[in-house]
């Protein structure tokens, strides 16, 4: 049998050439993402809601050497993320890497969940994810090659009170996820997930600037006690693009410092 892996090559974790897009890429994970992308050696199309708000993370990505192309892709209007994708594939001639970021968390009790909040949240988190991915998904067919990476979450695995819209929502991506790895594997795509726990980014601030909030969730961060940082998601996000993880697929990545180690 002929050993498809050569031994004496070492893991390559660059990006070089490569051409990725990024939804939601405007702050938080996204923006840390596609920086880490980018000096990784990819260039950039930017999956935003608003094309008129990304201040300034294209200048920040020619300065890494990058080319870049900002979208206007509201994750919950269809026309939108093809209309994107199109876009991208006629600038760049190729989408090598997906990143389906968006989403959203509405907080709200179980009992309270109204039925636009149920919706939007099923509509970006979930409806998002697979038409994006779809849409991408019939690009890299024609490649015979691509890395799709899912947003996930802790979420998906724990109940987090008060989220039970958004817990159901990431714990459908997990199962996305596999899902399409395994219909897709053979066209040469992967496709993983990170999880992350509480990261330290715009959409949760007002949330952790509760002191009992931010208390019990540091002390749920099991192994760690303390909260995530962007670009430590985004590491996990560029290793699962890389030639470094040719062999994953179908895998979601926790990325929560021990919180479900209990």
């Amino acid at each position: 049998m002929t050993n498809l892996v050569n031994v004496n090559q070492f893991p390559d974790f660059g990006l070089a050439g490569q051409v990725a897009l990024v939804t939601g890429a405007a702050r938080g994970l996204g923006r840390a993402i596609s920086l880490a992308l980018a000096n990784a050696g990819a260039d950039l199309a930017l999956g935003l809601r608003d094309l008129n708000h990304h201040a300034d993370l294209p200048d920040e990505i020619r300065a890494l050497g990058r080319r870049v192309l900002p979208l206007q892709m509201d994750m919950s209007k269809l026309h939108e993320i093809s209309k994107a994708v199109d876009a991208a594939v006629a600038h760049f001639g190729r989408i090598d890497i997906l990143v389906n970021n968006a989403g959203i968390a509405p907080e709200n009790a179980a009992e309270s969940v109204t039925e636009a909040d149920y919706d939007a949240t099923v509509s970006i988190n979930l409806k998002g994810t697979f038409f994006a991915s779809q849409a991408v998904g019939r690009i890299m067919i024609r490649q015979q090659r691509g890395r799709i990476i899912n947003m996930g979450s802790q979420a998906g695995f724990v109940a987090l009170p008060g989220e039970s819209v958004y817990c159901m929502t990431k714990a459908g991506i997990a199962h996305l996820t596999k899902c399409l790895a395994v219909e897709w594997g053979k066209h040469n795509i992967t496709v993983n997930a990170v999880a992350p726990t509480f990261i330290d980014t715009p959409g949760v601030q007002e949330f952790l600037a509760n002191p009992a909030a931010r208390a019990d969730v540091v002390e749920r961060i099991a192994a760690l006690h303390r909260i995530g940082q962007p670009m430590e998601v985004a590491g996990a996000v560029v290793f699962l693009a890389s030639p470094a993880a040719s062999l994953i697929t179908g895998h979601t990545m926790l990325i929560d410092g021990g919180w479900t180690a209990r």
